[in-house]
């Protein structure tokens, strides 16, 4: 199975982006898709998780009523809407999927996920 981001860009303070990830293989039916995101020099950091069936979602502090995700199970992919877009969210964004489950619905480590996208690169201008 392969993870595919697009919807990146170059955007200013206060607009919005949506980021999508398609699976590969359409029978792919992960537990949770989650994405995350990697600013230069910091370590890659959970943003939002969905999960696969149920649709409950979690998000971290830092982009809570602003970030929606969200999932279609008939296109196979797992979107991320962003809005009120600040620099500080400038980062490459990831997308992963979690297809065992054994750290909860929602797990926030890069540990918990077995599949990885290439990323897609958000920047913020002030």
């Amino acid at each position: 199975v392969q993870l595919q981001a697009c919807g990146g860009g170059l955007v200013q303070a206060g607009g919005s982006l949506r980021l999508s990830c398609a699976a590969s293989v359409r029978t792919f039916r992960p537990v949770t898709m989650a994405w995350f995101r990697q600013a230069p020099g910091k370590e890659r950091e959970f943003v939002s998780a969905i999960n696969w069936g149920g649709g409950g979602t979690y998000y971290a502090d830092s982009v809570k009523g602003r970030f929606a995700i969200s999932r279609d199970h008939a296109k196979n992919t797992a979107d991320l809407q962003m809005n009120s877009l600040n620099p500080e969210d400038t980062a490459v964004y990831y997308c992963a999927a979690d297809s065992k489950g054994i750290y909860g619905l929602f797990p926030r480590g890069v540990y918990a996920y077995d599949y990885w996208g290439q990323g897609t690169q958000v920047t913020v201008s002030s």
